[in-house]
């Protein structure tokens, strides 16, 4: 067994932070504070508080370290699948192989510039594109003609990537294609469990799917992002190991996690296990949300549109700071006419059905700020470079101006009437809040700029 993920030790740590004082837990959400996370053995003790009073505190402290690192800001995106085409079998998954009933569908370079089209008229200036695991319809060499019909195909300023495990060779080629961050979720770091959610395809190798992301540092790619898929197994269990997946890069490589992924397990249309293995409620997942941001405090968090609209609302607080909008899971299933959506191609089933506009709106009325921002991939200000500004409070001078920058350009592009009153008095408030005089100005003239049809500049 790898040494990547201690399962012994975790089992232990879980164990052993089973009852503890109120005092040491005051004590460890006071070292939180301070931003500078927290080990296994202090996130267990976390995990396992059931006074509501201690988890109002820790609820407290994850929105002081969000705001204090992020401000308001939230990130948008959108999925693009390529393929649901896969030779996987993952029995919690609507593309597995042996769902007969599914439409196969893999998107031609015309189809996926179609695609990117219908994204763009949304406001959305990044794409994830996603590929079922097939060596015909996602080989790396389709991987990376995706991407660069992606990037020809209008103004989608950043690509990533969530595609299967390769070898060192093949992910310096997704590097070379000019991705920004390669995603891989470990779905479940249980050995037992991923061996039962995986018994047949190249993804049922527990080892070689869980080092994909050291390949992918030694190729070059310091912008990771991790994920489980909670409702696995126990999602205590869950958080230590990916923390430890977390440390463990950090101590290899310099740099972690750039994101960390939280989905929960939906139904999908061909999925014969509609029973949950280990259901996480929403209190529970409010409560992982929010220790995740204490213990990793500078690790942007990403949550999809498998979760509903209040629920979405309320986890911006707690550690969230990107989100997809008015995601589509099927290949093709953006569509220029309000066509109702077939169910026979989806991987899962989303819960927040709003338009882009509509979230925007949400995030605006919430007073959060709305980011289309893709300098720091631009400038290079990625990896440890990224994470050295972020650890310093100095990251604040170049994300909150290119926030509004880019706000105001999708305020001038894509906003309706309503959504555009509520960003212009947004953009109004949050200008006040650099407190630098010389950066405000300057943030202010790329505004203006913007207003006067210049695009996609920024800081």
């Amino acid at each position: 067994m790898t040494s990547i993920i201690n399962h012994k030790k975790i089992e232990e740590i879980l164990i052993d932070n089973q009852d503890n004082s109120r005092n040491k837990i005051i004590k460890i959400i006071d070292k939180a504070r301070e931003k500078k996370g927290l080990t296994l053995e202090e996130t267990a003790a976390l995990l396992q508080v059931e006074d509501q009073k201690l988890i109002e505190q820790i609820f407290m402290v994850a929105r002081n370290i969000k705001d204090e690192i992020y401000g308001d800001r939230v990130v948008l995106f959108a999925p693009l699948y390529i393929s649901n085409k896969c030779i996987n079998n993952c029995l919690y998954c609507g593309f597995r192989k042996d769902n007969r009933d599914l439409k196969r569908i893999s998107l031609t370079l015309e189809e996926i510039g179609q695609q990117v089209k219908v994204i763009e008229k949304m406001g959305h200036k990044r794409i994830l594109i996603e590929f079922g695991e097939d060596p015909r319809a996602a080989s790396i060499e389709k991987v990376v003609e995706a991407i660069e019909a992606v990037y020809e195909s209008g103004d989608i300023r950043r690509v990533n990537v969530n595609v299967a495990a390769v070898e060192v060779e093949d992910f310096k080629k997704l590097k070379a294609a000019g991705i920004g961050t390669y995603q891989l979720f470990q779905e479940t770091y249980h050995p037992q469990t991923y061996e039962q959610m995986h018994p047949s395809g190249p993804k049922s190798d527990y080892e070689y799917h869980l080092t994909a992301m050291d390949r992918a540092m030694e190729a070059g790619i310091d912008d990771i992002g991790l994920g489980v898929l909670f409702g696995l197994y126990d999602y205590k269990y869950e958080v230590l190991a990916m923390l430890e997946h977390a440390i463990h890069l950090e101590e290899e490589y310099g740099v972690g996690p750039h994101t960390i992924s939280i989905p929960r397990w939906k139904p999908a249309f061909g999925v014969d296990k509609e029973d949950i293995p280990a259901p996480v409620s929403d209190e529970e997942f409010k409560k992982l949300v929010a220790i995740i941001r204490l213990a990793v405090p500078y690790t942007g968090m990403i949550l999809s549109t498998r979760e509903g609209v209040e629920l979405r609302e309320e986890l911006l607080e707690l550690g969230i700071s990107q989100m997809s909008a008015g995601s589509c899971t099927d290949p093709g299933g953006y569509k220029e006419e309000n066509i109702k959506e077939k169910a026979d191609a989806k991987q899962f089933r989303t819960a927040d059905h709003r338009t882009p506009d509509k979230v925007i709106k949400g995030i605006c009325d919430s007073d959060y700020l709305p980011s289309f921002c893709t300098a720091c991939y631009r400038t290079e200000r990625t990896g440890e470079r990224f994470m050295d500004l972020a650890k310093v409070g100095e990251i604040h001078k170049f994300c909150q101006p290119n926030a509004l920058i880019t706000f105001q350009e999708y305020l001038e592009d894509y906003a309706s009437r309503e959504t555009k009153r509520s960003g212009e008095r947004l953009i109004s408030e949050q200008l006040r809040k650099i407190e630098d005089s010389k950066l405000r100005k300057r943030t202010k003239k790329r505004i203006e700029e913007v207003k006067e049809g210049v695009r996609d500049i920024y800081l």
